[in-house]
């Protein structure tokens, strides 16, 4: 990792501790937008970054999801980023799996609730 590129990202982003529902929005289109792409190691440093602000935002400030399921969590976080069953292919090896697991037919393994936590920038907890 260049230390210097890393640098000149946080210096563009100027990531910090969320306070706010604006600074939340800011961070969020942020990593929005590192997730969308192939990133560089410099980039997967401050995605990983981004991820723990609004993980750490998140649950002080939303509402607990104990009540849902891992699937429900996953369908919540699949509309959310806009995603469809093709995109999770990477996770669950086939479309067929990933419509088995969103049709509650089959459950969530831990490989894969590892592979999602990461993917989401979220806890693994909110898969198993």
């Amino acid at each position: 990792m260049n230390t210097q590129i890393y640098g000149q990202l946080l210096s563009e982003t100027i990531p910090a501790v969320i306070t706010n529902e604006q600074e939340y929005k800011r961070i969020e289109e942020i990593f929005a937008n590192l997730f969308k792409k192939k990133r560089s190691p410099e980039e997967d440093k401050l995605f990983d970054l981004l991820a723990t602000l609004l993980e750490n935002y998140e649950q002080k400030s939303l509402p607990k999801l104990e009540t849902s399921n891992p699937i429900e969590t996953l369908r919540f976080l699949m509309s959310e980023n806009n995603l469809k069953q093709i995109d999770l292919i990477d996770i669950f090896k086939t479309q067929s799996i990933v419509s088995e697991v969103l049709a509650e037919k089959r459950q969530i393994n831990l490989t894969q609730a590892k592979n999602l936590a990461e993917k989401f920038g979220v806890s693994l907890e909110l898969f198993v």
